[in-house]
C-alpha cells in the first residue's frame, strides 16, 4: 500500500506573499505601468486562486488580454524573484519533511503558474523530499484534477492532501482523497476535518488517522 501527502503551496508550506507582492510591483514599474504599488494583503486575498482569476482580480480595469498579458510578465519575475529570495517557512518544516519521508511518499499540487513550485524547491534544496509535482500552469488543470493526477500518475492507493482553504478541501472531495487542513494557514474549512495548528504536528496527527 502506498499513501502519499500532497501539499498545497500557500498557506501549507511557506507564506510568499510580501516577496510576490515585491516582485510584481518592480516588474509593473519596470515595464512603465503607472499602477499603485501591490500590497501582502492583494496576494493574500488572492491566494489559492487560479491564474486566470488571480488577474482578473489584481487588473479587473484591463482588457482580458492585457490582463493576461501583464499575469504573465509579472509571474515570469515573481518566479527569478523567489529563486533568490525565497519566502517564509513555517515552523520546523524541514525537520517534519525529514520525519514524514521515512514512511510517506511526498508530493505537491498547486494552483500556481508553472516555474513557481520549482523556485520554491531550488531556493530550499527540498527537492529531495518530492517526489512529483503538479500545478494549474502546467496543463491548465483545476486543483481537483491535479490532485488525482498525482495519485493516479504515482499508484497512490490512498493519500491526504493538506491545504488550508476551502478551496483545497472541496478539490480533495472531488479528487476523492482525505483532507487535513492546515488551520494555521490562510482560510478556514466549513466541514469538520482533521486539523493542525502548526506543520510539525502533521506526524502525529497521521497517526491517529
Amino acid at each position: 500500500m502506498k499513501t502519499g501527502l500532497i501539499f498545497d503551496m500557500d498557506g501549507t508550506l511557506w507564506d510568499s506573499s510580501e516577496n510576490v507582492a515585491r516582485s510584481w510591483t518592480e516588474k509593473l514599474h519596470q515595464l512603465g505601468e503607472h499602477r499603485r504599488a501591490i500590497t501582502r494583503e492583494d496576494i493574500m486575498g488572492v491566494m489559492g486562486l487560479t491564474m486566470d482569476k488571480i488577474a482578473e482580480i489584481i487588473f479587473d480595469d484591463l482588457s482580458e488580454e492585457r490582463r493576461m498579458e501583464l499575469l504573465d510578465q509579472c509571474c515570469r519575475y515573481e518566479n527569478d524573484y523567489l529563486r533568490e529570495h525565497g519566502g517564509v517557512l513555517y515552523p520546523d518544516l524541514e525537520k517534519t519533511l525529514q520525519r514524514l519521508q521515512t514512511n510517506y511518499s511526498l508530493y505537491i499540487v498547486s494552483n500556481c503558474q508553472q516555474g513557481y513550485i520549482e523556485a520554491f524547491l531550488e531556493y530550499y534544496g527540498f527537492g529531495k523530499y518530492f517526489e512529483d509535482i503538479e500545478c494549474y500552469g502546467n496543463n491548465l488543470k483545476e486543483k481537483g484534477d491535479n490532485i488525482a493526477l498525482i495519485a493516479r500518475r504515482n499508484q497512490l492507493t490512498g493519500g491526504y492532501y493538506i491545504g488550508d482553504i476551502q478551496g483545497d478541501y472541496d478539490a480533495t472531495m472531488k479528487a476523492g482523497l482525505s483532507f487535513i487542513h492546515a488551520a494555521y494557514g490562510f482560510g478556514r474549512i466549513r466541514e469538520t476535518v482533521p486539523e493542525l495548528k502548526q506543520f510539525s504536528d502533521l506526524p502525529e496527527l497521521l497517526l491517529t488517522l
